[in-house]
């Protein structure tokens, strides 16, 4: 018995739109590209029993070439949408103590670094986070993987950085190791444990802790299977991490095999861009304040930037120059900044913002939530678009057009019907109230 004639996990008909992003295998879409996404109108999808997409194509020639194979589970998808699983590709979601108190001195005029350097800020959730135990560190951050799921994210991000010492960031990794091993959604797993400088250390003995006790006790752990880490990340700011600093650090990220993705030129110009293209980075966040060299770099470097419009829109600083990227041919990537600081689970929310405040197309939007971030990660081969052989991970919208997921702003609660990730429903809303209320008109 052939393949197509045996079971098979999933089967998702006729839906009105199947946006692939990508057809041709793309790694990344940048430039012309990312201005005109691949998508069939009228199509059906098939996950196989791998988790796997195993056919994409007209609803009637699906159905045609799948009559006589059985499904654990059919989705009638008409006048619906279905889309890659967003992804996120930088958050801060492990951590202990919120930040509400900050959000109303921000309101009334403290800057972030203000708010800083009198020991607020990233200082007071690391004093949180150092008291907190892993259950608990485990606790609040599977809830917040839940919240983002629920927002269409099955990539995630995950970053450390809220301990500073060796035994917290230990903690840290941990728990986002088991949300790896426990939960339904991916994980790319991030060591940012120069997030900032720790109390009582400059930033040169702060980098010397990193290099010769950090990363050295993250290399044994991961060749011991007992974790999993990805990726290196450094706050490279002023009054933080300098450059000379983070070029240590990175560089013996890179030396025990993690990609580079760090924090860069934010609140002030440091060449960050130059540095981390010349590194050979995977991605850099933040940018607000790039320099026309550091684009150049990055986009000769096909080092990704990873563009956060939560936090210009919550500290309020500039916007970060994302039409010049992407004119430029930069790949732009998106993120939700997850952190007690920039509190927001959801990528439809980024995406619109992106739109609207980095004047950003919807399309363009799109490709970065999804492509573009899992390139970030180093996961576009997997992730990221809906192409035969990547993993199954998609969600299915309740609209005609796959953009209303952009348009309605704050709007993903009622329109995302099902999260699906290796072929296996893992959301699916709860209409029943809404019905109900609907009744009573």
């Amino acid at each position: 018995m052939s393949e197509m004639s045996g079971a098979q996990k999933l089967l998702l008909e006729n839906a009105q739109q199947v946006v692939l992003v990508c057809a041709r295998g793309e790694p990344y879409l940048a430039g012309e590209a990312a201005r005109s996404l691949a998508v069939l109108e009228n199509a059906s999808l098939v996950v196989g029993g791998d988790g796997c997409i195993k056919a994409i194509g007209p609803a009637d020639a699906i159905r045609r070439e799948f009559s006589k194979v059985s499904f654990e589970e059919r989705i009638n998808c008409s006048g619906k949408c279905i889309l890659p699983g967003l992804v996120d590709a930088h958050t801060h979601p492990v951590w202990a103590g919120d930040r509400v108190h900050e959000f109303a001195m921000k309101l009334a005029g403290a800057t972030y670094m203000d708010i800083h350097q009198a020991g607020g800020g990233i200082n007071f959730t690391v004093e949180c986070t150092r008291k907190a135990s892993e259950e608990e560190l485990f606790s609040t951050f599977r809830y917040r993987l839940l919240c983002m799921m629920r927002s269409g994210s099955t990539l995630v991000e995950c970053k450390s950085g809220y301990g500073l010492n060796l035994e917290t960031e230990l903690k840290m990794l941990r728990v986002i190791e088991r949300g790896r091993r426990e939960l339904d959604i991916s994980i790319s797993s991030t060591y940012c444990g120069a997030h900032s400088v720790p109390k009582g250390k400059t930033a040169t003995e702060a980098a010397d802790d990193i290099v010769h006790n950090h990363l050295p006790k993250l290399k044994e752990l991961c060749q011991r299977g007992e974790i999993h880490v990805d990726n290196i990340d450094v706050f490279c700011e002023k009054g933080v991490f300098d450059l000379q600093s983070t070029r240590r650090i990175l560089q013996g990220g890179k030396d025990i095999g993690l990609q580079i993705n760090f924090h860069g030129d934010e609140l002030h110009p440091m060449k960050a861009a130059e540095l981390g293209a010349e590194l050979g980075a995977r991605a850099i966040s933040h940018l607000e304040e790039i320099s026309d060299a550091g684009i150049a770099a990055m986009a000769t470097g096909k080092c990704s930037a990873v563009l956060l419009p939560t936090t210009a829109y919550m500290l309020r600083l500039k916007q970060p120059q994302a039409r010049k990227m992407l004119d430029e041919g930069v790949i732009v990537a998106l993120g939700s900044d997850f952190n007690p600081n920039a509190y927001c689970f959801s990528m439809p929310t980024v995406m619109h913002l992106a739109c609207v405040n980095m004047r950003m197309s919807m399309p363009e939007a799109l490709a970065a939530a999804t492509i573009n971030a899992a390139y970030a990660l180093g996961r576009s081969h997997t992730h990221g678009s809906l192409e035969v052989g990547k993993q199954g991970d998609l969600i299915i919208i309740n609209a005609p057009r796959w953009e209303h997921l952009i348009y309605q702003f704050g709007g993903y609660q009622e329109l995302i019907e099902y999260v699906v990730a290796k072929g296996k429903v893992i959301y699916k809303k709860d209409n029943a109230s809404l019905n109900k209320h609907e009744g009573k008109r």
